[in-house]
């Protein structure tokens, strides 16, 4: 079974601010906003199942609603997955997110420190997060840098998650693109803390950081919290599915070790993980 567990909808009119420039200058080849549903259904049509992403971003000049979400998924509920998005800052998020969830039938949160700007440490932050865990659902959390300029990179390590996790030690997070590029630091929290994972995409064009990550991933032997992901419209999922097949070529002679067949293969084939974030 193949799982892409990192895929996002958005069309023109849910972008706005500097985004689109900034998206310009740093991935000229991909085209991010104005992206058709029809689009989305084609790329995941090789998959058994995808994660699709609300992104309530307002600071950064995102919104992706979570009905917009919801309705899309609804006409494939055994294939997709929809996961819903609100800003903590907002003065009702909570009672957004139980809307989305109990609500709308929304399965999961997609949160970004990095683009929401607020501190994932601090006491509403916390607060917020131990709502999603009574709610029991899972986080996919955008844990890592961006090219995004108004997106705070203090926000952005993926070690402030040990204090999360700590205060919410039965909340199923994983972290999006394996916490690039401070990838170790992923892997030392996902050692440390039983429900935390960490997906593989976005990384196809970075193949030596790619393999970097998968190698402290197997010395830290956390390789079975690893999840495919493709972030689709940044990257296929068959081009993600070459990178971590292709993930050897990279030190090919060199005498570093290379990442085990099992390793790869039980990213590609991440059947048990739907179960192990509630998502079965």
């Amino acid at each position: 079974m193949i799982i892409d567990f990192h895929t996002h909808v958005g069309e023109r009119e849910h972008y706005f601010g500097s985004f689109a420039s900034d998206l310009q200058r740093s991935w000229a080849d991909v085209r991010w906003e104005g992206r058709t549903l029809d689009e989305h259904r084609a790329a995941v049509q090789n998959v058994d199942r995808a994660v699709v992403l609300a992104f309530d971003a307002p600071a950064s000049g995102f919104v992706v609603p979570n009905d917009y979400v919801a309705e899309y998924v609804a006409e494939q509920p055994d294939k997709l997955i929809g996961f819903a998005s609100v800003d903590p800052n907002r003065p009702d998020a909570h009672d957004r997110l139980d809307q989305a969830i109990l609500g709308l039938g929304l399965r999961g949160v997609k949160l970004g420190p990095i683009y929401q700007h607020f501190d994932p440490t601090s006491p509403a932050a916390i607060e917020f997060f131990q709502h999603i865990e009574r709610l029991d659902v899972p986080v996919l959390i955008h844990q890592g840098t961006t090219f995004v300029r108004d997106a705070p990179l203090r926000h952005a390590r993926p070690w402030l998650l040990d204090e999360v996790a700590t205060a919410c030690p039965d909340l199923r997070m994983w972290i999006a693109h394996l916490g690039h590029p401070w990838c170790d630091e992923t892997m030392v929290v996902l050692r440390k803390h039983p429900n935390l994972y960490a997906d593989v995409s976005a990384l196809h064009t970075r193949p030596v950081q790619l393999y970097q990550a998968l190698n402290a991933a197997v010395e830290y032997r956390v390789t079975d919290k690893l999840l495919l992901g493709s972030d689709y419209p940044f990257s296929t999922i068959e081009e993600t599915l070459q990178a971590v097949r292709d993930v050897n070529a990279v030190v090919a002679g060199s005498g570093f070790p290379p990442i085990p067949d099992d390793v790869i293969d039980g990213i590609v084939h991440g059947e048990r993980h739907l179960a192990a974030l509630g998502l079965g």
